[in-house]
């Protein structure tokens, strides 16, 4: 669950990115610039690291629940 969410941040702040460079913005997150560009960059950067640090801890807890149901069967 925590790595799907995470990856979804981590697209949404990466594609922010990518967009404001060509001139465009998410529709999810066109607020953001509403408090000016620092803070806009800001909350892209802490989604970009938030949604990478969710998606990372959230697809390594998954492999290990996996494989404990797996030496459970085993077993």
């Amino acid at each position: 669950m925590l790595g799907k969410i995470g990856s979804s941040m981590l697209l949404f702040g990466v594609g922010s990115i990518v967009l404001y460079f060509i001139g465009y913005n998410l529709r999810l997150l066109m607020w953001i610039d509403n408090w000016g560009e620092t803070v806009g960059w800001g909350i892209r950067g802490g989604l970009v690291v938030v949604g990478g640090l969710l998606w990372l801890f959230g697809s390594s807890k998954g492999e290990v629940e996996t494989e404990t149901e797996k030496e459970s069967v085993e077993n």
